[in-house]
């Protein structure tokens, strides 16, 4: 490691840590959790290290997919699950070695049902299953991606109400901004997407949000930033001065109220999510009102930062997810769980760049979480874990 680290920032410019590249492509969604990034690009926080961000809005997760293994977008805003998928070859396209620079972000998203629910009294985990096992039409649900965080939090919640996510439902891929429109047409009875997309249909009197990711795994993984292997091989100096910029923004959105407040409004703007201010502020601050008369305020919504812990790679995040998707059938037989989430969480990379930015790092990169069917995850047994649920589509021979 270079004497620049323990320098100030502007150190990075100069000399051999200088940016291989200086004008970055940067992919989102219109989400409140690509708020960092948006933060990051347009208050000029790339601009100690050399890097202009310019930020690129797409319109599905399987765009971003596409334009990361392209070359067209240099990093994006991303779902976990999604670069697992890329990496194991089962996201459609050819298995391409990726990177995940660092967590975007914690908690905030939601499970939300329809009004004709609503309206039927279906409005607990208990009246959901029991509706769920009538004879008649499967309810269907969307998600956001195939093999993204929401599909998994939908499928773990509803596994842990004694629901089948695949046999006693249908579940169908929606990219998040169209959530409200296909509920208000009738082809969905509910969702699992991330903010505002579920206040927004609260506000517009379309249902009610019946649970929250939170309350399924208090502070789990969420978005992450990430880009393909290839470019943090070619561009290490660009990739550790992306993280310190991206860092920056989300310790100056937790730093006050006031600056919450402010990257709401500017996260409303019509270029970004296009979203009523009253949809997208108060989640951002935990402010929840589920649509059923309920209000609260939210130990575990959204983080940013959170003094770095939102923000490490943690392996044992990456290989939950991997763990989903051999419990789902997704994954044939058990991946090396360690060997592959080594590959591609970039703890070294990160802990240089939160290092430079005296941001503590961890110890150790795995951690254990307590989900709310009671199971503990602290990745000790992949394999076991993925084994251990009574509801799954394990399809061992």
């Amino acid at each position: 490691m270079s004497d620049g680290l323990h320098m100030h920032s502007l150190a990075w410019v100069g000399g051999s840590d200088a940016p291989e590249k200086n004008a970055l492509n940067i992919g989102y969604m219109p989400l409140t959790d690509c708020a960092s990034m948006v933060v990051a690009a347009t208050q000029g926080f790339g601009q100690p290290y050399g890097l202009t961000l310019n930020l690129r809005r797409q319109t599905s997760w399987a765009g971003i997919n596409d334009k990361l293994l392209s070359g067209e977008l240099d990093a994006a805003h991303s779902l976990y699950g999604m670069i697992y998928a890329i990496q194991l070859g089962i996201s459609g396209a050819a298995a391409t070695d990726m990177a995940i620079l660092m967590g975007l972000n914690q908690n905030g998203q939601s499970i939300n049902l329809s009004q004709p629910l609503k309206e039927a009294g279906v409005t607990s985990a208990s009246a959901l299953q029991q509706h769920a096992h009538q004879k008649g039409t499967k309810l269907t649900f969307a998600q956001t991606f195939p093999t993204g965080t929401h599909a998994m939090w939908l499928y773990y919640w509803l596994a842990s109400q004694g629901i089948h996510p695949l046999q006693d439902v249908n579940s169908v891929v929606v990219p998040p901004p169209q959530m409200l429109a296909h509920l208000e047409a009738g082809r969905i009875d509910g969702f699992c997407v991330g903010e505002p997309w579920s206040a927004h249909a609260v506000e517009h009197g379309q249902g009610f949000t019946l649970t929250t990711s939170q309350a399924i795994w208090p502070d789990h993984p969420e978005k992450v930033l990430a880009c393909t292997r290839e470019f943090v091989e070619q561009n290490p100096n660009a990739a550790r001065a992306l993280v310190m910029s991206v860092l920056d923004a989300s310790r100056f959105i937790e730093k006050s109220l006031e600056n919450r407040r402010s990257t709401a409004q500017l996260l409303s703007c019509s270029e970004y999510l296009d979203a009523p201010l009253s949809s997208v502020e108060p989640r951002l601050l935990g402010e929840y009102c589920d649509g059923l008369g309920n209000r609260w305020h939210d130990a575990h919504s959204l983080r940013f930062h959170n003094n770095g812990a939102t923000n490490f790679p943690y392996l044992s995040d990456g290989m939950w997810f991997l763990t989903q998707f051999r419990r789902w059938g997704l994954l044939r037989e058990d991946p090396d769980y360690l060997a592959v989430t080594s590959q591609v969480q970039q703890t070294e990379l990160y802990s240089a760049a939160a290092t430079a930015l005296n941001i503590p790092v961890p110890d150790t990169a795995i951690r254990s979480s307590r989900l709310l069917d009671g199971s503990v995850w602290n990745g000790a047994d992949p394999a076991g874990y993925a084994r251990s649920f009574t509801l799954h589509a394990l399809n061992d021979h």
